[in-house]
């Protein structure tokens, strides 16, 4: 269990009063200790002197009874003498007080010098310790002989300990009165704290309430006499007057604390209830929690006013039908409309805080970051138009992108807003469709007027012509020529013709291999004359059946292989695939050759009527219009590459890809009768 501060603060006042009671008890004890000692010493001495002094005259006289009963007289007198005896001067013992005989070892163990008063030597006879004291007997200068004395250790020991414990029972009574004056001195001090930490707690848990000051027996408003109810200090009296904005004392200053301090000191109210630094930390407490209660209120107050803005705003921007996205620094999202929520099929709070990558493939995901940062960079608006494939379709979309700039000029972030603009794409197709329907039309009309009778004309006679006339003469060959180039004419008004409105249709099931095997099989032949090879991978594993109009899909390819040679002329190859796309509702066809391929600058414009790279009399620029017109009326696509893009291209060349859907799994693949070209 761990310690409070109250009993730290015991512990350690104890814990130092205990160990300067050690340190003086062996302080104390050693110094007496020491003092005994020769107090002992100097007393054996003292007993030593006399006794030698009336030892001189029966000496002299050698009355060896005397000299016993003198010694026999100091044992008896003196309580804890062990001995005595007296040596002649040669050392040899002339009486003694030993009952069991006198202990020759006794003789050398303690030596005295003439110029020593005495000697003092602590003996171990193996049952005592014993002081012995060794004194010289003088007559004027002569040395008469040596007094000894032995004086028990238990003397002195006893006269330690009753020192030791008169110092022990000082020191612990100086302990315990320390410790009820600290208690006294300590239990106010450890009570402010203690409520200080409690109240402390009860703020944290919200209650900015409480009061930790004590009451002070004189109010400011008594003191100074003052009948100001409208001050805030007024019967305030959980609060000190200098801590309070707003009073309206004359001697104080206005504002706050810091500000007011220096003139409240001099004040009279100040120098009467200040107290001491724990009465003056409650005080701040109280203070401090007053200022938080009051700053807490403003910013409940502010935070309710920005909840009700967040919420209108944000009502607003749900309303608008345009999607709207905010981004910071960093590219991730920190607010998004419902119009934005609806085009990523996510709830907001799916999308907060996530970025690009989190929400949009990895391509697209890269393609926006890139646009960000640039719009961040340069801080120039980007303004373009998406095309954006989902799972209901494709879509259109007008984005705009704006850097948002804070006051100081600091860039906050990225708004973006955009729309869906998928109709109003269709309408300007079927616009510029209808108006480029209608021009041709009325080209091919007036062509088909003004040219095809005259033409069947021409055809006619030169075959007529042809009849009559020698096969073998130079008559029959330019007439051939005229038959073959009035043909070709004829073919130019069937192009126009077909491009302007739809033939009937033929909607049948067929397997799309067999439809490339039959367009081969007339076209083969004619290739190999200029060494052009058709190379074909066909998916025979699985019939590639689809749901349309065969010969129209055959007139696709046709037109397709035929400019295929044509950019090749001679000395190359045609390279076709065919098999299902990405499932099994789609088939793939890919011609690829390996020509002199297409520029970058006519690659867009290829699929436009009359647009042809080939010279005079080899082309009439319909063949791709048409094919394309056919396969948007079978649902499908067409695209384009130069180089080609398949794996087993060679060099240079180019590639079409066609995709169509099967028409056979969805009512999608329904053909609508319409002959669609968007050019």
């Amino acid at each position: 269990m761990k310690l409070g501060f109250r009993g730290k603060i015991y512990l350690g006042f104890f814990s130092l009063l205990l160990i300067q009671g050690f340190v003086t008890f062996f302080w104390v004890s050693q110094v007496m200790k020491d003092s005994m000692l020769e107090e002992i010493k100097n007393q054996g001495v003292s007993i030593g002197i006399g006794l030698s002094a009336r030892m001189v005259e029966p000496m002299l006289a050698m009355d060896f009874l005397r000299m016993k009963v003198l010694v026999d007289e100091t044992v008896q007198l003196e309580n804890g003498i062990f001995y005595a005896f007296v040596l002649d001067g040669k050392g040899n013992p002339l009486i003694h007080t030993f009952k069991e005989g006198f202990p020759v070892e006794l003789k050398t163990a303690n030596h005295v010098l003439d110029s020593q008063k005495g000697s003092m030597l602590l003996l171990d006879t193996g049952d005592h310790l014993i002081f012995d004291y060794a004194v010289p007997i003088f007559i004027n200068d002569n040395r008469l002989g040596t007094l000894r004395l032995g004086l028990f250790q238990t003397r002195a020991e006893k006269a330690v300990n009753k020192i030791m414990i008169s110092t022990i029972i000082t020191i612990i009574l100086a302990i315990l009165m320390a410790g009820v004056v600290g208690t006294l001195l300590l239990n106010p001090v450890t009570k402010s704290i203690k409520k200080l930490h409690d109240s402390s707690e009860q703020s944290l848990r919200g209650n900015l309430d409480v009061r930790t000051a004590p009451m002070l027996k004189k109010n400011c408003w008594d003191i100074m006499q003052c009948n100001q109810k409208e001050c805030q200090a007024y019967e305030n009296k959980h609060h000190r007057c200098w801590y309070l904005a707003g009073t309206l004392c004359s001697s104080c200053v206005e504002g706050e604390y810091a500000k007011r301090i220096d003139s409240c000191q001099q004040c009279q109210v100040y120098k009467q209830c200040s107290g001491d630094e724990i009465q003056s930390l409650a005080e701040s407490f109280d203070a401090m929690t007053l200022s938080l209660k009051g700053n807490l209120s403003d910013l409940k107050s502010a935070e309710s006013i920005l909840n009700e803005q967040k919420a209108l705003l944000q009502t607003i921007l749900d309303a608008i039908p345009d999607f709207i996205s905010l981004q910071d620094n960093e590219g991730r999202y920190v607010s998004v409309n419902r119009a934005f929520c609806e085009m990523l099929n996510k709830n907001k709070e799916e999308i907060v805080g996530k970025a690009n990558h989190d929400l949009f493939p990895l391509v697209q995901a890269k393609q926006y970051n890139n646009e960000d940062k640039n719009v961040l960079k340069t801080r120039i608006p980007l303004v373009k138009e998406n095309r954006v494939a989902g799972s209901k379709g494709t879509k259109w979309l007008h984005v705009v992108k704006i850097p948002v700039l804070e006051p100081t000029g600091h860039i906050k972030g990225l708004v973006c807003s955009g729309r869906d603009i998928t109709e109003l794409k269709l309408v300007q197709e079927q616009l510029t469709h209808a108006q480029k329907i209608e021009s041709v039309g009325r080209l091919a009309a007036g062509v088909a007027h003004e040219i095809n009778t005259p033409l069947g004309i021409i055809l006619g006679y030169a075959q007529l012509l042809l009849e009559d006339v020698e096969k073998d003469g130079q008559i029959y060959k330019d007439v051939a020529t005229i038959a073959k180039q009035t043909k070709l004419c004829s073919k130019i008004v069937a192009d126009l013709l077909n491009f302007s409105r739809s033939s009937q249709k033929n909607i049948t099931n067929f397997n799309i291999n067999d439809a490339i095997k039959e367009v081969l099989s007339m076209v083969e032949h004619t290739f190999s004359l200029n060494h052009v090879i058709i190379k074909h991978d066909y998916d025979d594993k699985n019939s590639l059946l689809m749901k349309g109009d065969k010969e129209k899909l055959k007139q696709v390819f046709l037109n397709l292989l035929n400019n295929a040679f044509d950019a090749i002329e001679e000395n190359g190859s045609i390279i076709i695939n065919a098999g299902f796309g990405k499932t099994q509702n789609e088939i793939k066809i890919s011609i690829s050759d390996t020509g002199c391929g297409i520029s970058k600058d006519n690659i867009e414009k290829i699929f436009e009527p009359f647009f042809t790279t080939k010279g005079p009399g080899q082309g009439t620029g319909l063949g791709l219009s048409v094919t394309f017109g056919i396969i948007k009326e079978h649902n499908g696509t067409i695209k384009v590459y130069s180089p080609p893009l398949s794996e087993n291209k060679e060099s240079g060349g180019t590639q079409f890809i066609v995709a169509l859907p099967t028409g056979l799994n969805s009512i999608k693949g329904e053909l609508n009768g319409k002959h669609s070209r968007t050019g």
